[in-house]
């Protein structure tokens, strides 16, 4: 044996009450595990290493379901923001905007469009971005990262390769190509596909679209997870829009950062609930993902009427320039709910600027916007590129769909800016230290199967998110007892307490509260032949 961690209190991943074990690894794989109290004549396994895991827990790593590291991973070899909270593999390609597959225009166009997630703007020279395929993305990775890595096919990108930055439906041909570079994206890896349906261009596409899509997403057995159309106004409506369209594509769903906010969906989590029941009920295959957090975290030009988008950056930079352009968007922004901010009129002071791109303009980070004309000349002299948290949730629902049977974590983790949502530091610690440990609002039992076991099914991953025999060595030993988010929104880049060691195919990424140099992750691919 390579390694036995000695004495853990195994939380396997099942659910089922915890164990005392000794576990053994063996070429980044559980060799064995060997209960205490074990027959008599059954020997303890030694090995070149042993870790004393005496009054730890011993746990599968946990999988991150919503993750914006898509730059991240290659440009920071440390990645300490995910190892360090016991995240052995992140889920990419989110909200239907990320990297592949493009050519060199759509490659320039998103780098624009979502700088203020990723960095990687044009110019950035961090990152050398010498793929243009999902497997060349995929390749990439394989070079070796901190944390293993799925991929979702980003259904914006792809609409923007095909389509371009037209508010319209796609032409027959298009769809074809949009088809063709899905399956394509799939064939090489990919788990699923993404959109982001208050984001350009992806929300441009009407539902015939996004279901011939998803057919083909189906065929290959994977799913599609949707940040949908509203989060505010009209949530229930386009949740159930989801769950009817892919119904009609025979396709699995997973809902991302399955939240209810604004007033106007306070207390109103039983209804969401309520509705998903139905539709397991029914035969759907549905699972969502959360942070355990209340505020959101988007673009600033997020929040903007999608009309104003139409035609790419540059365009909507021209828009914000001209006085009278910059009057309609307000008027939609303050006085009829622009759909980029969910239907909602939005609450300037509800928007706390989190980070920019211009260091000139770092007197913004940590104050709220406090009017129009505030948040225009921002959108301006960043060039589209701060980011900002959006203060609009409610408690009581965050801990109503967290209990939830279907429910995964996503920490949907942006690491840019100079004061980033806690979440990215802090999502699967918190959820053991407040959630379990203070507040009871989940065992540890069950939470661990939240963070692991769950979301390794919706991936149909067959030798992950347990700690049993012969599966992968992604493992995260922490104390119950100690275990919590150092990250706060005063201090969000603190790192967790209570995680002393976290193995990536039985390799150390954390060892003794310290990150090693070891860079074992990979990209999980998916290949089914459709």
């Amino acid at each position: 044996m390579d390694l036995v961690l000695r004495d853990a209190e195994v939380v396997d991943g099942t659910g089922a009450p915890s164990y005392r074990a000794d576990v053994a690894l063996a070429d980044g794989r559980i060799a064995a595990i060997v209960k205490e109290g074990a027959a008599a004549g059954c020997q303890r396994p030694t090995a070149r290493r042993v870790v004393d895991a005496e009054g730890l827990a011993l746990s599968p790593g946990f999988i991150d379901m919503h993750a914006h590291s898509d730059l991240a991973l290659l440009r920071d070899p440390d990645h300490s923001a995910k190892a360090a909270q016991g995240v052995t593999l992140e889920v990419l390609g989110q909200d239907g905007l990320s990297y592949a597959p493009v050519d060199d225009r759509t490659l320039d166009e998103v780098r624009r469009a979502i700088t203020g997630w990723n960095g990687g703007a044009p110019g950035d020279t961090s990152v050398d971005f010498d793929w243009r395929t999902v497997g060349e993305y995929l390749d990439r990775l394989d070079r070796g990262v901190a944390v293993n890595a799925a991929y979702l096919v980003p259904q914006g990108t792809v609409r923007m390769h095909a389509v371009g930055w037209e508010d319209r439906p796609a032409t027959e041909a298009e769809l074809n190509h949009m088809r063709r570079l899905v399956a394509e994206g799939l064939e090489q890896g990919a788990v699923g596909m993404s959109s982001g349906l208050t984001y350009t261009p992806g929300m441009y596409a009407p539902d015939a679209e996004l279901t011939e899509l998803c057919r083909v997403v189906a065929r290959y057995g994977g799913y599609y997870c949707p940040h949908h159309r509203s989060y505010g106004a009209g949530a229930l409506e386009a949740y159930e829009e989801m769950v009817r369209l892919t119904r009609d594509a025979g396709c699995a769903l997973h809902l991302a950062h399955a939240t209810m906010n604004f007033g106007v969906n306070e207390g109103r989590a039983p209804e969401l609930l309520a509705l998903l029941d139905e539709a397991l009920a029914g035969g759907s295959d549905i699972s969502l993902d959360t942070y355990p957090y209340t505020p959101g975290c988007t673009t600033l030009v997020a929040v903007l009427p999608s009309w104003a988008h139409e035609g790419g950056p540059e365009v909507l930079l021209a828009r914000l320039r001209d006085d009278a352009t910059a009057e309609r968007i307000r008027h939609h922004l303050e006085e009829v709910g622009s759909d980029g901010c969910h239907g909602v009129p939005v609450e300037w002071d509800t928007l706390e600027v989190s980070g920019v791109t211009d260091p000139a303009l770092a007197g913004f980070v940590g104050r709220r916007l406090a009017d129009w004309p505030t948040a225009r000349r921002l959108l301006v002299e960043d060039r589209l590129g701060s980011t900002v948290l959006q203060h609009v949730g409610h408690e009581e629902n965050v801990r109503a769909i967290m209990r939830h049977r279907v429910h995964t974590g996503g920490s949907d983790g942006i690491l840019q800016g100079a004061k980033p949502h806690p979440r990215a530091y802090g999502t699967f610690p918190e959820y053991l230290g407040r959630y379990v440990r203070e507040e009871g609002v989940l065992s540890l039992e069950e939470c661990v199967a939240h963070l692991t076991a769950r979301p390794a099914a919706r991936l149909r991953l067959p030798d992950r998110g347990l700690v049993r025999e012969g599966y992968v060595a992604d493992l995260v030993l922490f104390d119950p007892a100690t275990v919590a988010a150092g990250s706060t929104y005063d201090s969000p880049r603190t790192l967790p307490v209570g995680i002393p060691h976290v193995l990536v195919d039985g390799r150390f990424v954390i060892e003794d509260g310290r990150r090693t140099d070891a860079l074992p992750g990979r990209s999980v691919r998916r290949t089914p032949r459709p």
